[in-house]
């Protein structure tokens, strides 16, 4: 509330807070109509607002010192950077029929900057809540009217597992979403009660590419789709006939990651459901192999983590998020986790990268009010 105050003059109506995820399994198969499984970070965005009856907006950040005025609501691809965010959360509210006024946002957050956990989800889900006030529309329907505005306004052709992590998430649970019909379940998943660390490591390898090549591997599997002659991959159920009928070699690997990442999730939800945590281990290490190869999105840092810290003694690791870049996720043995961080530093030292980044995490709750003023 004081970088409100410092930037406006006054006191906001409220304070609002969305987290950043971690998935835990089921990478770029949200688009596809398939499964995911992420849980909430404690890291999150929060968003102070007060609305304004003149139609006025105007945002201002924590982490940059970029501003942003409008006096009307600005159209889709009319705004860059951070602020088209915040833009975007406004317009998808007006544009299903909740047209605010005004607005004065404040946005501060804890999520690391490009490290792939979800900010601009949580930032637009976020700025959804506080513009909404004492009347957000259901959960459920936040989440897609974030991904409408990441979609249509920000241009981001994103599924929609980050927005409903931020918004449904539960503590001490993984979310399992069926991304075709909205479906979720909340598992117990608490590696901590098991004695277990869920790592994560920001490798801080930049992003190559990963707009574009992102948008280029929905395509294909769109492609793919069509000429299996199924609405979705996640319709695929003759994994090789489906490769046998598909005309190259990149598209059939496409395909393969995609199908074989939806059984993975089932079958980490099945363990997850008897109690059987430390067993997912083996399934994230397969994630990765396929994310590595058959969907090519990893990178010569996240590899290095990766490997590491299997050969430290982690149970499972492989990267999470879209990819080309970012975060690596491991299950530790609590007892073994400071060792396998130790490892990964030494390689990433030995081999040039940047100097990577550590923290337990632990499933955590979505997004809420904090606070009201007045």
């Amino acid at each position: 509330m004081r970088g409100f105050r410092e930037a406006f003059g006054y006191a906001p109506a409220g304070v609002w807070r969305a987290p950043g995820r971690i998935n835990v399994i089921g990478e770029h198969t949200d688009y596809n109509d398939g499964f995911v499984l992420p849980v909430a970070l404690p890291h999150a965005v929060t968003a102070a607002a007060s609305p304004r009856d003149d139609g006025r907006l105007r945002f201002r950040s924590g982490q940059t010192d970029r501003a942003f005025d409008a006096d009307v609501l600005p159209a889709p691809g009319t705004v860059t950077g951070w602020a088209a965010y915040p833009a975007g959360a406004l317009w998808a509210l007006a544009d299903s029929g909740r047209p605010g006024g005004g607005l004065d946002l404040y946005v501060d957050g804890t999520i690391p900057a490009g490290a792939g956990l979800s900010s601009s989800a949580a930032l637009v889900c976020a700025t959804l809540l506080a513009a909404c006030g004492d009347t957000p529309p259901a959960r459920e329907e936040t989440a897609r009217l974030a991904q409408r505005a990441e979609n249509d306004f920000v241009g981001m052709p994103c599924g929609i597992m980050d927005q409903s992590a931020s918004m449904l998430a539960r503590e001490g649970h993984a979310l399992f979403l069926d991304v075709r019909t909205l479906i979720a379940e909340h598992v117990p998943f608490d590696p901590a009660a098991h004695g277990l660390t869920l790592m994560v490591v920001d490798t801080r390898a930049p992003h190559r590419l990963v707009d574009g090549a992102y948008a280029e591997r929905r395509r294909t599997c769109e492609e793919a789709a069509r000429l299996l002659g199924v609405s979705a991959l996640r319709d695929v159920t003759d994994l090789p006939g489906a490769l046998a009928a598909l005309p190259d070699e990149r598209t059939r690997r496409r395909v393969r990651h995609v199908v074989t990442e939806n059984a993975r999730v089932l079958e980490a939800v099945a363990l997850l459901r008897v109690g059987e945590v430390s067993a997912i281990g083996p399934l994230l290490t397969a994630s990765h192999v396929s994310l590595r190869d058959d969907y090519e999105v990893s990178v010569p840092e996240v590899d290095a983590a990766v490997d590491t810290a299997l050969a430290a003694g982690a149970l499972g690791a492989r990267i999470t998020g879209g990819g080309f870049g970012g975060c690596v996720i491991a299950l530790v043995e609590a007892g073994r986790a400071d060792a396998c961080a130790d490892a990964v530093r030494a390689v990433h030292a030995d081999r040039g990268f940047a100097e990577p980044a550590f923290f337990a995490t632990v499933p955590s709750a979505g997004a809420r009010r904090l606070c009201r003023t007045h």
